[in-house]
């Protein structure tokens, strides 16, 4: 069956317009235009992946996107008409996966919804398990646990979690995570920012302990354990 996609935009000509591209390209598409009705149809059909508009009334796509991240780890793709970059980073910081400043081009759009849905789906490879310390990672069941308990991680906190630990005790520039998460044509150069603190809070709350080291002007490094 088609995968399906939550378009959920308060403006019809938006909405439409990115119906009628997804569904040229054969995925089945949902529309909502109001938070409140996005949550609604969310929880109800369980989308592969939410197009989500910043600006919506009754709750706003931040609180949308917050909910929706509480509940599930569906990718989000936030939609803005701010150009500033402090509403991209909150964006990230909140879980979207990925944004797009409107106007849009929709083969930008298409371009955006294949590559996250393809990361979603998980393009590592052997090993599908590994671990470090007390911390399991699945590449196959798409999971991850920390001292047997589950860690709740969006899809881009996933395949961080998955690179870093990879690599214990290596640095890994930004610019490498960068590359693995949205290509190297990226522009998106403060997103592994924002997606290695959302995880970084995670593992702490789960360890209670540091396990990801920010080496200044270069990267990251995820700590070895015993």
């Amino acid at each position: 069956m088609p995968q399906l996609i939550l378009v959920v935009d308060d403006e019809p000509k938006v909405a439409r317009l990115a119906r009628d591209y997804l569904e040229k390209n054969g995925f089945r598409v949902l529309t909502a235009g109001d938070g409140q009705s996005a949550l609604a149809v969310a929880r109800r059909e369980k989308p592969d992946l939410v197009i989500l508009d910043l600006m919506l009334p009754h709750i706003d796509g931040q609180e949308v996107c917050r909910i929706l991240r509480r509940e599930s780890d569906v990718p989000i793709i936030m939609l803005t008409a701010l150009s500033e970059e402090i509403d991209q980073v909150t964006g990230l910081e909140i879980g979207a996966d990925d944004y797009i400043i409107k106007p849009f081009s929709p083969r930008a759009l298409m371009a955006r919804v294949r590559a996250l849905l393809r990361r979603t789906r998980g393009e590592v490879k052997a090993p599908s398990v590994i671990r470090v310390g007390t911390l399991k990672i699945d590449t196959n069941k798409y999971f991850a646990t920390l001292n047997g308990d589950p860690i709740k991680l969006t899809p881009n906190e996933f395949k961080l979690l998955y690179l870093l630990a990879s690599h214990p005790g290596q640095t890994l520039t930004r610019e490498q995570l960068l590359d693995d998460l949205h290509g190297a044509a990226s522009s998106m150069d403060r997103s592994v920012d924002s997606h290695i603190k959302n995880l970084r809070k995670k593992l702490e709350s789960a360890s209670g302990e540091s396990m990801i080291e920010t080496v200044y002007g270069i990267g990251y490094r995820f700590m070895e354990r015993n």
